[in-house]
């Protein structure tokens, strides 16, 4: 009987903790107006890069952001904004996230782990638990946007998000190359099936201007995204054209757009922003 008994007990105390995170949740979601999640088929198409220029250009803009990078087994948004440092908790005794600026906020798993280089091996349930906690367990406030920066593949995390934020819409990143669209497929066919909306779609690494002769060379083609988009009835967002520069500043967690602010790579955030902020 008294085994009985402690299963009862712990039984009552999960289904207590449940709807107290349940009821968290929504609480934090209210305080949020425009949420999206950005998702990639494959991986090395730019993703991460595009959801902190992203948020970066709408926060510039004078919206309060936060970015919420539930990619737990390859965090990098932290480093590609030069942040560093861990968590701390709020008067509210939620955790505290990460600023970038004033309207700039950020959650990673990153900023929970003392050694960076330390693997997270987790199976399905600690990452709902963890992208749950994510959203109601954070001091994000009242904001304009949340961005989150998804794994690329259409795994637990994604569909954990589409399942705790029901009015989540897609930005889906795509390089011009088949091999990229082919996954790129697999991702709109896999909002459709969770009834996530689709924002739009970006053509990532879109062509390259060489710094001599100023030509423009098609290092992975161009204008593949703007025929899926067109095919399967998505809205096009546009084409980020590839820059070297884009590259290094996110390595060394340095701001691409404040120090090349008139690059068409930065005028086409801008106008990524003012779409989104419509």
């Amino acid at each position: 009987m008294v085994k009985i008994h402690k299963n009862v007990d712990a039984a009552q105390k999960q289904k207590k903790a449940q709807t107290e995170q349940d009821a968290s949740v929504e609480s934090s979601l209210k305080k949020i107006k425009k949420k999206f999640v950005v998702l990639s088929g494959k991986g090395g198409v730019g993703k991460t890069s595009i959801s902190v220029n992203l948020s970066i250009a709408l926060a510039e803009k004078g919206f309060n952001v936060g970015i919420m990078d539930i990619d737990l087994h390859g965090p990098d948004v932290p480093r590609m904004l030069g942040l560093k440092g861990m968590l701390g908790l709020s008067k509210s005794n939620k955790l505290d996230p990460l600023r970038y600026s004033d309207n700039l906020k950020v959650i990673s798993i990153e900023s929970l782990i003392a050694s960076k280089d330390d693997a997270v091996i987790w199976r399905g349930p600690l990452k709902y638990s963890a992208i749950r906690q994510f959203i109601g367990e954070v001091e994000w406030g009242d904001l304009d946007f949340l961005i989150v920066d998804s794994p690329p593949g259409t795994g637990d995390e994604p569909l954990t998000v589409a399942q705790t934020i029901s009015d989540a819409r897609a930005i889906i990143v795509t390089t011009p190359q088949e091999v990229a669209l082919a996954d790129v497929r697999k991702s709109i066919n896999f909002c459709r099936t969770v009834k996530m909306e689709i924002f739009g779609l970006i053509e990532n690494m879109s062509g390259f201007s060489c710094p001599h002769c100023n030509k423009m060379v098609e290092l992975f083609g161009t204008g593949g995204g703007e025929k899926t988009a067109r095919e399967t009835g998505i809205q096009f967002l546009g084409r980020i054209p590839f820059d070297q520069n884009f590259v290094s500043c996110g390595d060394n967690g340095i701001s691409f757009q404040a120090k090349y602010a008139d690059s068409q790579v930065t005028k086409v955030f801008a106008e990524l922003a003012d779409k989104i902020s419509k």
